[in-house]
């Protein structure tokens, strides 16, 4: 097993590693099917070799292309580290700079196999979410991060770094780009080919950006959609005895579960891989697993009348189940479930990120590299299903919403019959959970603000949890309206609850939701705790990219958005730029994540608290304009919500002047002016 210091020392090369392939006992990406002509995997093999001086290319090139045409990528395993991938103490990386040593640990999380889906293919979750594209990116970054001074900054193009270059203290230490294609190329179709060849990737959102953390980050958002949709739909506040249905316990869907006992409700979670099912199971993120839809039914059944808490994986395909509660509804006239909603990758659905119903797991992978075609007409057929059963139970009370995945957009595509008369194409008979559920939440400045804790300690993460829930408690004291106080009271459970169910999986991560106040506030009582010795090692700080400014996404973040502009993304590339130029450590902008490539941009960032001033300066300044950049946005495009915050922000802070809109009085002005 190789140290850091020889991970970080660059590619090894005299001698070559051992080329040990794929490793045993690992989930492993699906083979991907680029359709590159000969001339293209000719230049896909150029374009890997130039990573390695001439003398080992002979051996390089023959290893490369088989990989090229065993799995449609060239990953480069024989560089795969034999290190024990994990988010090591910041102390422990061989670095010149501690916002250096701060980024290695969130990257090696980000590769953990204990959080990436697809370790050895560095993805991290949502079937395609890189880090890098191959092994020799990765050994080359972390060799420029430990040289790395505080006047250089690291440039990332979709995984390959370009270099070090000469910049300020106060600019980012690293800038990142992941799939920044030209629109009009900007299709699936040239994406495989893209890809294959090297020179661009697929993020998702924090996986490119290297600040996920885990499956926590989704736990805490599936808590508040469904409470919030249980408010919302039901009219209560006590979720005992519903039931949720859903699917996914890969990536980040594997938060379902545990999201379901945290709200208290039965969760039935539909996955069709049995080791992604095992992994939450041993984890103690799934209570229950069973391969039987007749006892998925008798338990669902028994948990109801108890009203138990239960959160049960059943093996096999959604549909299955789907189509089962059904059938038990025709016969029976009993509604066995109440909520429900959809995580597979289904952004991804010819790739890997959705099984139709009609084939087993195997047999799907098989088919999706052997007959493509063949393969996508399985799964529209099965997505087609999907939503007729989901139709059915829908004419009773039961509500279903998109959980932002594209499973509306691709059931749409499929023909299935998700069309809502009168609807703008946004729109579908079934609404998005941030039409419907987080909508308000984020025009109001709240989103999924999170910290890492460098040092690695259980003990640094339980500061900063006292640290969140004083700040958020001490606001409600000093007086905020109902909704702000409700948001804040659905964020201290959730912090109580997130140490008693130990939702730590790899770095000493939490997450919540909160608006600008909160989070500058805890921002700076996190720096004044590792200033005086209470933290012992600097915290990240970062958010999902899923945030209020983070995103443009008609379908998702920005679906509850009506003037026309929910398909132009200034407000994600504008962030990214105000985030750098306000104090970022690091800086992150990539088409794709959550709904899918060419259908969304987004960007995050990272920065580090180190207890010094200039920390918190930072922070302030960072923080205030990463929420109030999409709450404006909001408020110009006629939110009434986001219009209330920015009045409100702006009378606190002078330096804020933002345009603000005038409401069109009489509607038969419109109508007069387009007459005839």
């Amino acid at each position: 097993m190789s140290s850091l210091q020889e991970l970080c020392s660059g590619l090894p090369l005299r001698p070559l590693p051992e080329n040990r392939g794929r490793w045993a006992g690992v989930p492993h990406a699906p083979v991907r099917t680029p359709n590159l002509s000969p001339e293209e995997e000719q230049l896909a093999l150029r374009n890997a070799l130039r990573y390695f001086p001439p003398d080992v290319q002979k051996l390089l090139a023959l290893e490369f292309a088989q990989e090229l045409r065993q799995f449609g990528h060239i990953y480069m395993y024989r560089f795969c580290p034999s290190i024990e991938m994990r988010a090591y103490p910041i102390d422990q990386y061989p670095c010149r700079t501690r916002a250096a040593a701060a980024i290695m640990h969130m990257i090696m999380n980000n590769l953990d196999p204990a959080v990436a889906q697809f370790p050895q293919e560095l993805v991290t979750y949502g079937g395609n979410g890189q880090v890098f594209s191959n092994w020799a990116q990765f050994r080359l970054t972390m060799s420029y991060l430990s040289k790395m001074t505080e006047e250089q900054t690291l440039v990332m193009y979709s995984g390959h770094p370009l270099g070090l270059f000469p910049s300020s203290p106060r600019a980012p230490r690293l800038v990142i780009t992941n799939g920044m294609v030209i629109p009009n190329y900007s299709s699936r179709t040239e994406y495989e080919k893209l890809f294959a060849l090297g020179v661009t990737m697929y993020g998702q959102m924090t996986a490119g950006s290297y600040c996920y953390i885990g499956p926590q980050g989704i736990v805490h958002g599936t808590v508040l959609t469904v409470l919030n949709a249980g408010r919302r739909y039901l009219g209560i506040e006590n979720l005992a005895g519903k039931v949720f249905v859903t699917s996914g316990l890969g990536g980040m869907s594997g938060a379902q579960a545990k999201a379901a006992a945290i709200v208290g409700c039965i969760g039935v979670i539909a996955e069709v891989d049995k080791a992604a099912l095992v992994k939450r199971h041993q984890q103690g993120w799934l209570m229950e697993v069973t391969d039987s839809l007749d006892h998925c039914i008798a338990r669902l059944r028994e948990a109801r009348k108890k009203k138990e808490v239960l959160s049960l994986g059943y093996h096999g395909n959604v549909v299955d189940l789907w189509e089962r509660l059904v059938r038990e509804l025709d016969t029976t006239g009993e509604l066995l479930v109440d909520l429900g909603s959809d995580q597979t990758s289904c952004h991804n659905p010819f790739n890997g990120g959705y099984y139709p119903v009609q084939l087993s797991f195997s047999e799907t992978q098989s088919l999706m590299s052997s007959n493509p075609a063949a393969f996508k007409h399985l799964v529209q057929e099965s997505l087609r299903r999907h939503v007729s059963a989901i139709n059915r139970l829908a004419q009773e009370k039961f509500f279903f919403w998109d959980y932002g995945n594209a499973f509306l957009l691709e059931a749409q595509r499929a023909g299935a019959d998700v069309e809502k008369k009168g609807a703008n194409k946004m729109e579908f008979r079934y609404p998005s959970y941030v039409q419907h559920i987080m909508g308000d939440i984020f025009s109001q400045g709240f989103g999924p603000f999170r910290w890492v804790c460098t040092s690695g300690d259980p003990q640094d993460l339980a500061v900063t949890d006292h640290l969140a829930t004083s700040v958020l408690e001490k606001a409600i004291a000093d007086g905020v309206k109902a909704s702000v106080k409700l948001q804040y009271m659905d964020n201290i459970r959730w912090i109580r609850e997130a140490a008693k169910h130990q939702l730590v999986v790899g770095s000493q991560a939490r997450i919540l939701y909160s608006d600008q106040k909160g989070r500058v506030a805890i921002a700076v009582a996190i720096n004044q705790a590792i200033a005086s010795g209470k933290i012992k090692a600097p915290v990240v700080l970062s958010r999902d990219h899923h945030d209020v400014s983070g995103t443009d996404s008609p379908f998702r973040e920005t679906s509850n958005i009506y003037d026309g502009s929910a398909f132009c993304a200034d407000m994600a590339v504008q962030n990214f730029v105000g985030d750098a130029c306000r104090g970022a450590t690091w800086v992150a902008l990539h088409n794709g994540g959550g709904v899918g490539w060419g259908e969304v941009i987004n960007g995050g960032f990272g920065l580090v608290l180190d207890g010094t001033a200039e920390a918190e300066q930072k922070a302030r300044m960072m923080l205030s304009w990463d929420v109030s950049n999409g709450v404006a946005r909001r408020c110009w495009s006629g939110n009434p919500k986001a219009y209330e915050i920015i009045c409100q922000t702006m009378q606190e802070n002078s330096g804020l002047v933002v345009t603000l809109p005038h409401e069109v009085a009489d509607e038969q002005v419109l109508q007069q002016a387009l007459r005839p």
